[in-house]
């Protein structure tokens, strides 16, 4: 008893613990933080996490130029200079600049300039409110401790994968030459971006999808633009297979890539974009009743359901509620607020729709883009998903190419626009633009939607002439007949 006791005093206390310095991490620390409270954060890599290093950045970097000179080639007076292949080791050296060359000096400086401690090292739990740093160093935490370890890509159980040794998302984005050969198995987000990246620096890409088309969780016409797009890139598409055997002889050698059909695929590189899983086998759930591995079950301001005292956290990726940087941002102010409510005993407010303290957002109005060529970007539901809720809706389409901002951005512009309307409030259900440039119009649909404005209202806010915003008026003009 006395050695317990004595260990115990030991520990070091703050008023809450995070596991996990990626964008999360950081953004419950600093919430958590500015309320008052004591924050450290534990993190066994780099801080910054997935996003600075191995996802949102850097391949953002490798994108842009792709879509710049696309666009330039739309645009007379451009045309003939922008008709050159791209400059890869200038693409690959601007893509290592915004990832800090895998450094995390400057967000290290951030924490300091704001007083959040950082523990390196990999965190586990240890019990309630207790985390075990590399099984020596003993925080406990006096309110709560955050899970914001992310996800990881995981690998299909196919034979000879594994041996193979593939390219998953982190080395796509991070590799340091391009392949002559690439073949990108998965038709979602990752393998869409990953494609049109590499096939503009010049690799030979095949994209190979189980579904029927690309970008599954969106509306259909945009991963059907998006297919056409690739297609005249040059890319080769193949749908409805599956990868049935993967050979790869020697490292770094060839890698054989056999279909369900008995066709094979040479490449240089495979890389494989099918699906994530949560950084939570090593975190010691098991020592609080939780499954190691699993995602972590969570209420609306991100507190774990069925742990004795309501302290744990899981926010972010692992939760499962939406696996987008933006929206792990969002869960973290809203978890932070929630912890500083309950640390000062203020009355919590999880239940109140769009309340302080519930993410109502990872349901109702969740924004992604996109960023292939062209781009796609959608907030809230697909038609598809607002009739299996139950909502009674409309759906109206416009051709983006016939605002004349659209015409103007570029030669032969190519894009939809959609809005699915619940008929009996009237508001917006769902936006969806694909098109060059449409990323930015995506955050007007998101006020939209998570405003509940009226339509009737909307009709008030006029776009400006000429400007692919424009849109918003031919949607509303075409719903109200």
């Amino acid at each position: 008893m006395a050695a317990t006791e004595a260990r115990r005093a030991s520990d070091e206390e703050y008023d809450v613990i995070v596991l996990g310095a990626g964008p999360t991490g950081e953004n419950l620390a600093d919430r958590a933080h500015a309320a008052g409270l004591s924050a450290a954060i534990v993190e066994s890599e780099l801080v910054g996490g997935e996003c600075s290093y191995w996802a949102c950045m850097p391949s953002k970097a490798l994108l842009r130029p792709v879509t710049a000179r696309s666009e330039a080639r739309r645009v007379p007076g451009l045309k003939e200079a922008a008709d050159v292949p791209l400059d890869a080791p200038a693409v690959l050296a601007h893509r290592d600049a915004f990832t800090s060359y895998w450094k995390d000096d400057g967000q290290v400086r951030w924490l300091d300039s704001v007083g959040i401690d950082l523990v390196r090292g990999q965190g586990r739990l240890a019990g309630p409110r207790r985390v075990v740093v590399d099984g020596g160093r003993v925080l406990t935490a006096r309110h709560a401790v955050a899970v914001c370890t992310g996800s990881r890509a995981v690998l299909p159980p196919i034979p000879g994968l594994a041996a193979a040794r593939p390219w998953t998302s982190r080395d796509a984005t991070s590799a340091k030459a391009v392949p002559g050969r690439l073949v990108v198995v998965g038709g979602g987000v990752v393998g869409v971006e990953m494609a049109t990246a590499w096939r503009a620096l010049g690799a030979s890409v095949t994209l190979l999808v189980r579904g029927d088309g690309l970008l599954p969780r969106m509306e259909p016409f945009a991963g059907h633009l998006v297919a056409e797009s690739l297609a005249e890139a040059g890319a080769f598409l193949r749908t409805g297979v599956e990868v049935r055997e993967v050979r790869r002889e020697a490292p770094g050698g060839a890698v054989t890539v056999v279909l369900d059909s008995g066709d094979e695929i040479i490449a240089d590189e495979l890389l494989i974009a099918t699906g994530r899983a949560p950084r939570t086998e090593d975190i010691g759930l098991e020592t609080v009743g939780l499954t190691p591995g699993s995602w972590l079950e969570v209420d609306d301001s991100c507190r774990v359901t069925g742990v004795t005292g309501g302290w744990l956290y899981g926010v972010g990726d692992v939760n499962h509620r939406a696996l987008l940087t933006h929206q792990g941002k969002y869960q973290a102010r809203i978890s932070g607020a929630a912890i500083a409510a309950r640390a000062r005993g203020v009355p919590i407010l999880e239940s109140d729709l769009w309340g302080a303290h519930a993410a109502t957002a990872d349901t109702l109005a969740v924004p992604q883009v996109v960023f292939s060529d062209p781009e796609a970007a959608s907030v809230g539901l697909t038609a598809a998903a607002a009739e299996r809720a139950g909502h009674r809706i409309r759906v109206v389409d416009q051709d983006l190419a016939a605002v004349a901002g659209a015409s103007l951005y570029a030669d032969g512009y190519r894009g939809r626009a959609r809005m699915v309307v619940d008929l009996d409030r009237e508001v917006l259900l769902g936006a969806t633009f694909v098109g060059p440039g449409v990323g930015e119009l995506l955050h007007s649909a998101t006020v939209a939607v998570a405003g509940e404005v009226p339509l009737e209202r909307l009709w008030h806010a006029v776009p400006a002439y000429p400007t692919i915003s424009e849109v918003w008026l031919r949607l509303l003009e075409a719903y109200r007949g």
